[in-house]
């Protein structure tokens, strides 16, 4: 065959195949947690997100998922999510190192209830000004704040109903700053991984933690802990990461179709959470362990001491006026949140 030939007929079937087929972008997406709808919030995020994505770009657009930290820990997928064409969902631990800066969301007890966190992370001048300068700095675009499992909670195996029950315990801590909280309670904090935990509390090494509902079952935790204090210390989210240029690549309507679908995966995934966090907690309790709700005067107690040790450690990492940003965000939150 002629070579005028042959290339008529190769343009002739490109010509035949679905433009959408020749226009399919295929991208990776990557986060922790097991691939099960039922203990892990993020995962449900995902596939509703996957499912939205792909039926709205009539499959030009294909997310293909790879939960429990296939692609590497947290340090290896922000460096993945800045360097190449994947979305990524991380948690503070992953944003810790580019954007410390997002820690200031994370002081405790900072937000009343589910709906003041919703506003704030939905709209605040905090989180707008967190998204530009995340994507000045790294070149990664933040689509949304994923629930992942409502209030973080502390479990012990002792009772805990006021900050004095700390003294002299020692916490499994995930970062810096729940060493310095749990300092001020007089316990000591002790940065253990999550898959480590589990041995830790059975062992003594760690005589306490806290997580939300779904992260103490998921883990087991109920067999190594007998007391569970639902505090609200702070509000359990994960960041939706995607490369700036990926997002830039595609289509306006493409683009729109990834931000509209993050959005209403989101919005799926709260109502998910939240209609689950008492049913998680009744579970817990059929497991043996203890639920305390503290008052109010004890949950003031706790403000008092946890957020200004956490503030003072976020003074050494980030600059004042993102700290002053969101209090004054949350306040407006929190006033709206209660009407």
């Amino acid at each position: 065959m002629k070579r005028s030939a042959l290339l008529g007929l190769i343009l002739a079937l490109l010509l035949a195949v679905p433009g959408s087929a020749l226009a399919a972008t295929s991208i990776k997406m990557s986060y922790n947690g097991p691939p099960s709808d039922k203990d892990n919030a993020v995962h449900y995020f995902a596939t509703k997100f996957k499912a939205l994505v792909e039926k709205a770009t009539d499959n030009q657009v294909e997310i293909k998922l790879f939960p429990n930290s296939q692609l590497g820990n947290e340090e290896q997928r922000m460096e993945q999510v800045m360097s190449g064409p994947v979305i990524n969902v991380a948690s503070y631990g992953g944003l810790q190192t580019v954007f410390p800066e997002m820690f200031a969301t994370n002081i405790p007890f900072l937000f009343d209830n589910y709906k003041s966190a919703h506003i704030f992370f939905d709209g605040s001048e905090f989180m707008n000004k967190a998204k530009a300068e995340l994507k000045s700095r790294t070149g990664i675009a933040l689509l949304d704040v994923i629930e992942e499992g409502g209030f973080l909670a502390f479990t012990c195996d002792k009772p805990i109903h006021s900050p004095a029950d700390f003294k002299g315990l020692k916490f499994r801590a995930m970062d810096a700053s729940q060493v310095a909280m749990y300092e001020a309670f007089g316990a000591s904090g002790t940065p253990i991984p999550w898959t480590e935990v589990y041995l830790a509390l059975k062992t003594g090494v760690a005589d306490g933690q806290m997580n939300p509902p779904t992260y103490i079952i998921m883990g087991s935790l109920y067999e190594v802990q007998k007391h569970l204090t639902l505090a609200n210390v702070q509000y359990s989210d994960q960041f939706l990461l995607m490369n700036g240029e990926l997002l830039d690549s595609l289509t306006p309507a493409q683009q729109k179709a990834v931000t509209d679908s993050a959005r209403k995966a989101n919005m799926e995934t709260r109502e998910f959470v939240e209609s689950q966090v008492d049913t998680r907690v009744k579970f817990l309790e059929s497991k043996g362990m203890t639920s305390y709700t503290p008052t109010a005067e004890e949950s003031a107690e706790f403000k008092k001491l946890g957020s200004p040790s956490y503030i003072n450690w976020l003074k050494d990492q980030v600059d004042q006026s993102w700290i002053d940003l969101v209090i004054k965000d949350a306040r407006k939150a929190n006033a709206e949140g209660a009407k």
